[in-house]
């Protein structure tokens, strides 16, 4: 629901974002946040739960979420009627704010008592928004797992679309590797991929395809996913991938799908490969500043992925002397795997995270 290709918002600051294949409406759920629970050392094998695959209607969606439903007055009383002080950002899907509810009864509570709430605002001129606010209810009411972000609730009351999330309080790992001062560690990159990857991993296991994951979508530290809005219920029986129009965030989208609209949980693992390839180098993976002559930074260091001797061309110098070059080596040519042209030669997600674990435990 926000910003697949949106404006990245959160608590570290706005960002110009990058290019779109086509706008997906929405501001990054950047502010949101499950539990302090350590999480780490969740399995990444999951039940076979999967989304009901038959289209379901509106009032379904909502009936069957696991999910409070708010009023209007609730959430206005919680953010203190939306004031300019309680904004954490703002995006193309609408506006975010801090708010207060009791954690028990989720009741509106008084600013600074309580749990701290961000409520996500879809602007009544966000394209596409509405479909999008469903989706998010729809897959995070039904789907829960330590690496997503906790939807809470939401509302729908008049003309209002809202969406109810725990805070977060750390911002996105866009904002930690590209807007602050003091980088991620080494170890701190390679146990938020491996977060994110389990993540990843249980969403295909629920036969989910996420459709236009990037660095935006991953809360760092204790990497949850958020903004489901573009997720789509993968292929049934026979079938091998699902068509649909083609939406995303340039640069993120696997080439068959940006070419034929063909969508499956490798589209995915490209995405992954990706942000594997922009933790290892702290570049964008579609960089206007690029000092070598090609803003395609895929294009730039696909070539040093798979050279042992080479590959310390590309890897982020805010971070030189934190690891060996063997690991570095294995987890480019890990990404070079994910980012591989013919989606037959990616490996499933659930192979990235034992590779991940692996190399941590090593």
């Amino acid at each position: 629901m926000h910003g697949h290709g949106s404006a990245t918002n959160d608590l570290l600051g706005s960002a110009v974002p990058p290019p779109r294949l086509q706008s997906k409406q929405g501001t990054n759920s950047k502010y949101v946040s499950m539990d302090g629970n350590d999480f780490s050392s969740t399995s990444s094998k999951v039940s076979s739960f999967s989304v009901p695959q038959t289209p379901r209607s509106e009032g379904e969606i909502l009936q069957s979420s696991n999910l409070k439903s708010f009023s209007f007055a609730e959430l206005k009383m919680s953010t203190r009627d939306f004031c300019r002080d309680s904004v954490l950002g703002r995006g193309s899907f609408g506006s975010a704010f801090k708010g207060w509810i009791d954690e028990h009864t989720f009741a509106a509570a008084k600013p600074g008592t309580g749990m701290i709430i961000a409520v996500k605002w879809l602007s009544q001129k966000s394209f596409q928004g509405h479909k999008e606010w469903l989706a998010e209810v729809n897959y995070l009411g039904q789907l829960s797992h330590p690496h997503f972000v906790k939807l809470i609730g939401y509302c729908m009351e008049d003309e209002h679309r809202l969406l109810v999330y725990e805070f977060m309080p750390q911002g996105s790992l866009e904002g930690h590797l590209y807007r602050t001062s003091d980088p991620l560690s080494w170890n701190l990159r390679l146990k938020v991929a491996l977060d994110a990857a389990k993540g990843l991993a249980f969403l295909h296991s629920a036969k989910v395809i996420y459709r236009d994951f990037k660095t935006s979508d991953i809360e760092s530290y204790n990497a949850k996913l958020s903004d489901f809005g573009l997720a789509k219920d993968g292929p049934t029986g026979n079938a091998t991938h699902i068509s649909t129009r083609v939406l995303g965030t340039y640069g993120y989208s696997a080439p068959e799908y940006s070419a034929t609209g063909h969508l499956t949980t490798k589209c995915d693992v490209y995405s992954f490969g990706v942000i594997l390839l922009e933790m290892l180098s702290g570049r964008r993976v579609h960089d206007m500043s690029e000092p070598y002559g090609d803003p395609n930074v895929l294009k730039w260091a696909k070539p040093y992925l798979a050279n042992k001797r080479k590959i310390f061309r590309i890897l982020d110098d805010r971070i030189e002397g934190q690891y060996t070059m063997d690991e570095a080596y294995k987890v480019a040519t890990l990404a070079l795997r994910c980012l591989s042209t013919g989606a037959k030669f990616r490996p499933t997600m659930d192979k990235v995270v034992t590779e991940l674990e692996q190399l941590q435990e090593s």
